[in-house]
């Protein structure tokens, strides 16, 4: 499948509901809501809240990732925008902007500045 038909049948499925009156503020509160649960789930992976009982949180995870998506693409149809052919002019941005050498010493760099940070608030904490 590619983005454009998804595009297309999420307007049709939302045209046939009555759904695409709702106004893209809404929406785009709804895409920051389905962004909050994929935010708590990826704390769960990163180890920042007890995974405990959380049951198969990957797949959890894939539902929310396709929930914020519906949102996202929903908000780009309401405002007429086609997401594939802005996502393939993003492409050819990033690729003008990011050689792979400076793009590897910039996550080098910034690695580095977690780890400097990290030690600084251990610190501080300790003072």
């Amino acid at each position: 499948m590619h983005i454009s038909e998804y595009q297309r049948w999420l307007k049709e499925y939302d045209v046939a509901r009555d759904f695409h009156l709702a106004s893209p503020a809404h929406t785009f509160i709804h895409f920051l809501e389905e962004i909050g649960e994929v935010a708590r789930l990826v704390l769960y992976a990163e180890g920042y809240r007890d995974p405990a009982g959380l049951a198969d949180w990957r797949a959890r995870l894939a539902e929310e990732l396709a929930d914020a998506a519906t949102f996202l693409f929903k908000l780009a149809y309401q405002y007429d925008i086609d997401l594939e052919s802005a996502l393939l002019a993003n492409m050819t941005k990033a690729e003008g902007r990011f050689d792979v050498e400076s793009g590897r010493a910039d996550t080098q760099r910034y690695l580095a500045s977690q780890v400097e940070n990290l030690r600084k608030r251990k610190g501080t904490d300790a003072t």
